[in-house]
């Protein structure tokens, strides 16, 4: 089902946010080109959603020692997964390993890929399974141990042995968030433990990420975007991360 209106400007909220900081209730009105009472609306959703902050009359993404809670996550930003996990299904031939991590654009990715013939795919992720669940003459390896329950994914010692044990051909995996000078980020040691194991056991690792992800804030440090084979990301690269990849060889896709 093709995203309403609403959805639609609300994932413009968040884009926004994320490009500028903090917008106040009338300058959003002004660029979304809708009445006050719309936006507030949508900005009482985002809240209740933890999405967004309403303070002192600007609104801010909102920053916390965990990630928003799966259902929020899936809906924000969903034309720019759905283009993310069309472009990196396009990199990945039939026949091909493939490990796929947490998180809902790693999703949109598994959703782009039902078409696809003969593939093996590892993950830890339960969304994954679901949206792979049509596609033709294809092998499924779940990681096992304890689920966890909001998000529907594997994160603890079971999921890093059973990456461990693997050599594959494309690891695809999403972060927290990227820090301004290019830091990968995320809320918490199990999770980046989880995604260290999936981006070792593949030949390629391509982060894929939404650009509400540029500049959010997220406890732990782990990595450099400059150290991966592939970034695929939605919307337009912030100057000061080009600049910290410039010289390497990640190879940078905006879409």
């Amino acid at each position: 089902m093709p995203p309403s209106e609403t959805a639609r400007r609300r994932d413009r909220i968040v884009n926004l946010l994320s490009s500028y900081g903090e917008l106040s209730s009338a300058a959003l009105s002004d660029m979304l080109d809708v009445t006050v009472q719309t936006l507030r609306a949508d900005l009482r959703a985002l809240d209740e959603a933890r999405i967004v902050r309403r303070r002192h009359g600007g609104v801010t993404l909102a920053t916390a020692s965990e990630n928003i809670d799966y259902q929020p996550r899936a809906t924000a930003s969903r034309d720019e997964k759905a283009r993310i996990g069309a472009a990196m299904a396009d990199i990945i031939p039939n026949g091909a390993t493939v490990a796929l991590g947490t998180g809902t654009t790693v999703e949109a990715v598994a959703r782009a890929l039902v078409g696809h013939v003969g593939l093996t795919v590892a993950t830890n992720n339960i969304h994954v399974v679901m949206a792979l669940r049509m596609a033709q003459d294809i092998t499924i390896l779940l990681a096992g141990g304890k689920v966890r329950l909001r998000d529907m994914d594997f994160i603890g010692a079971e999921s890093l042995a059973f990456f461990d044990g693997l050599q594959f051909d494309h690891a695809i995996f999403s972060v927290g968030g990227v820090s301004e000078t290019g830091d990968l980020l995320d809320f918490n040691l199990d999770e980046i433990r989880a995604r260290q194991a999936i981006s070792d056991c593949a030949q390629e690792c391509t982060l894929v990420i939404d650009h509400a992800k540029f500049g959010r804030k997220a406890p732990h440090r782990w990595g450099r975007l400059e150290s991966l084979d592939r970034v695929i990301c939605g919307g337009t690269l912030p100057e000061a991360l080009l600049q910290a990849t410039q010289g390497s060889t990640c190879d940078i896709r905006q879409v």
